[in-house]
């Protein structure tokens, strides 16, 4: 079986975010990147794929040389190869385009994304990759077994869970639940050290188009002073919460 895992590239949760060129582009001066979370959900699926049934894991990022960091680690949680495809991650769009055309040409059997990214939460890609290659396709999927050619899912819907079974090549697109998070891997000494020496493929991307662009960025409005009640002035308070506040 082989299972390839796209990976995003994306800014860790504490870092300040700032923007550029009159809030039309982000700067990624000083922000420290991470394996998107979702992402991570579904590499550590992967190894487990690997240590059961024996499959063999590739690692894929759309982006250019600063995004290799990001594949070396997940090269040294216990990828087999990583592919890092030489363009600009400018859409969702484009990136499936990209993402696509490294499955057909690797003949890939399981694709594992995570349902969106956490820098723009577009939650496009796992849907447009899985038609342009005509793969089924379980979307916000929190469980996973694969028996021969025949894959069992699990995947949150609207009030509760649904059973899906589906036949390969598939597209899975992971959230928290398809492993525990107590489950996710911390890269070893030992796993460092042979990510080095394992290979890290670069190629050149296919011709594509953007269908979307960002226009601008805004930054959340900062939130308004605290206001402190007496504990006697119950009218004040009801008044606040009736006027300002508006949740009474």
């Amino acid at each position: 079986m082989k299972v390839l895992v796209c990976i995003s590239h994306v800014p860790d949760t504490t870092s300040k975010i700032n923007f550029k060129d009159d809030n039309t582009q982000f700067d990624p001066n000083g922000v420290q990147f991470v394996i998107n979370p979702y992402d991570e959900f579904a590499l550590t699926r992967a190894m487990w794929l690997k240590e059961k049934q024996g499959a063999t894991v590739t690692v894929v990022t759309v982006g250019n040389n600063t995004t290799e960091p990001t594949l070396r680690k997940a090269l040294a949680i216990g990828a087999d190869n990583a592919i890092r495809v030489n363009a600009e991650a400018t859409d969702g769009f484009a990136v499936a385009k990209q993402l696509a055309a490294v499955v057909k040409s690797g003949e890939f059997d399981v694709v594992l994304t995570g349902k969106e990214s956490i820098d723009f939460n577009g939650g496009m890609v796992p849907g447009m990759l899985a038609t342009f290659l005509d793969f089924n396709f379980v979307n916000a999927c929190i469980g996973l077994e694969i028996e021969g050619t025949t894959a069992t899912a699990e995947r949150e819907i609207d009030g509760g869970k649904e059973i899906i079974k589906a036949e390969l090549p598939i597209v899975i697109a992971g959230q928290k639940g398809l492993v525990e998070e107590k489950d996710l891997r911390i890269p070893n000494m030992r796993g460092i050290m042979m990510a080095r020496k394992k290979p890290l493929t670069v190629v050149e991307p296919t011709e594509t188009s953007n269908a979307t662009a960002s226009i601008s960025f805004e930054k959340p409005s900062s939130k308004s002073a605290v206001k402190l009640v007496d504990a006697d002035n119950i009218d004040e308070l009801i008044s606040l919460l009736h006027n300002e506040a508006k949740v009474i």
